[in-house]
């Protein structure tokens, strides 16, 4: 395709392209938008070396020609991005259709945008989510990221455990992830320790003497009560302190239960109780509900995979092209499903509160001037509307990131990123944050971009208005 706009003369045409997602993950109500800085570093610092201009040079079409000029190619090895790019921080709250990112620049570039920027931007997004949800079930229990070895291999787990953290982890087992990017590192001892020695608590007496500020002890390798006596036994006899104990299988709201009694009556009333085990925020929710006594959470497989819904769908959609005169043509993509239908314009999302929480989202077109009051319409049910007013405070979520290719806002830190999801997350109703069937939060467009949508459709499918 950029070849093709190379080659046909409007390679440098101004061009917007949003990226949204069209479904709620998870059966959720929201995503929370991750990737970013991956995005952006990716965006600075692309280029075509020598080698990339090789290979490109090798590849032919169906009659074996080159399928690339030479000239083309010696544009790519000038090649740089010069375009502006607005986006949501990471850790904010997005709902179906709202841009997560907007892309404004030369048409071959903004179109270059397309495959990277979906990969680095969707699967944060949906872990960061999971992590969310999870995090918000364990609540106020501390959740340690425990997937990489479940992870699509280590740029996967890498990732995984970046967006888990962004989404509210409070740790990860990932020793490579604290050090790339400074996520805390907590992990334990696995069942191949105790294996290794004569008897259980023999490799207690040998993980005290390892770790003595630091024990952890996983008890379930043959039998969790019995195993829990044993730790009980060791931590007594070695004088350390003993952080915990962990269950990996068995009854966890049962056991926890009555390894809970036994700490106590043991005098380590501050010992905690971790699990772990195919978690997820279903399970964790009914654990609570049953009265389980775990206070520390190890969740792996269900968070790093996304294991009921291992793919964002995430679009990145052009939506405007400057024509020759200099004026901006709306673009539109239609469809026979109602919901792949695209919002053309240059767009923003301006999320609407009372003081005591968000009550709507409005996307709207730049261009535009904003009243003090709009209505915002539901694009998939034109009935449903709602009236924002001058009382509302509201702020615009696309922020200001590049300029012409230059980075104009230094990133929030990982950690801020993190406090950001639970700051913004606490700003919604509970009802909409609940895991199934969550009350509706209204998402819709402004009145006269939903206008211009309309007679968009109507002019393309040449019907009158």
């Amino acid at each position: 395709m950029a070849y093709g706009y190379w080659k046909m003369g409007i390679g440098d045409r101004e061009s917007v392209f949003h990226l949204f997602f069209r479904k709620k993950p998870f059966q959720g109500n929201f995503a929370i938008a991750a990737g970013l800085e991956t995005a952006i570093s990716f965006i600075r610092d692309f280029h075509f070396d020598p080698s990339d201009l090789a290979y490109l040079e090798t590849l032919t079409g169906a009659d074996e020609k080159p399928l690339f000029d030479l000239s083309f190619l010696d544009y790519l090895s000038k090649f740089r991005f010069t375009c502006d790019v607005d986006a949501m921080l990471e850790g904010t709250p997005a709902f179906p259709y709202e841009p997560l990112l907007r892309v404004q620049g030369p048409l071959i570039q903004a179109q270059l945008l397309e495959s990277p920027l979906l990969n680095l931007i969707n699967f944060p997004t949906l872990i960061a989510t999971k992590a969310a949800r999870i995090t918000w079930a364990a609540r106020p229990d501390p959740v340690v990221e425990f997937g990489v070895r479940r992870a699509q291999g280590i740029d996967g787990a890498l990732t995984a455990a970046r967006s888990a953290y962004i989404g509210g982890c409070h740790a990860t087992s990932n020793v490579l992830a604290g050090k790339l990017f400074g996520i805390p590192v907590k992990g334990t001892h696995a069942h191949s320790w105790i294996m290794a020695f004569e008897d259980e608590e023999k490799a207690f007496e040998a993980y005290a003497e390892t770790m003595p500020d630091n024990c952890l002890f996983l008890v379930d390798t043959y039998d969790s009560i019995v195993g829990v006596k044993k730790a009980i036994a060791v931590a007594k006899r070695s004088n350390v302190k003993m952080l915990g104990v962990r269950l990996d299988s068995g009854d966890l709201a049962h056991l926890s239960i009555e390894i809970r009694k036994l700490l106590n009556k043991a005098g380590f009333p501050d010992c905690k109780i971790m699990a772990s085990n195919e978690l997820d925020e279903q399970l964790i929710t009914d654990l609570k509900h049953q009265g389980a006594k775990i206070n520390l959470w190890g969740v792996g497989t269900n968070l790093v995979t996304g294991k009921d819904q291992p793919a964002l769908d995430g679009v990145y959609k052009l939506s405007a092209i400057r024509a020759e005169d200099g004026t901006w043509e709306n673009k539109i993509k239609i469809s026979e499903q109602r919901v792949k239908v695209t919002t053309p314009g240059i767009l923003q999302v301006r999320r609407y509160s009372d003081g005591r929480g968000n009550v709507a989202d409005m996307i709207y077109d730049l261009r535009t001037p904003q009243e003090p009051e709009a209505l915002i319409i539901d694009p998939l049910d034109p009935s449903s509307r709602k009236l924002v007013t001058h009382k509302m405070l509201y702020q615009d979520l696309l922020v200001p990131i590049l300029r012409k290719g230059e980075q104009v806002m230094a990133l929030p830190s990982l950690a801020e990123n993190r406090e950001r999801t639970g700051r913004l997350l606490d700003e919604f109703a509970p009802t909409i944050r609940r895991f199934l069937y969550p009350q509706f939060y209204f998402v819709g467009l402004e009145k006269h971009l939903y206008e211009t949508k309309i007679n968009l459709i109507n002019a393309v499918a040449g019907t009158d208005v």
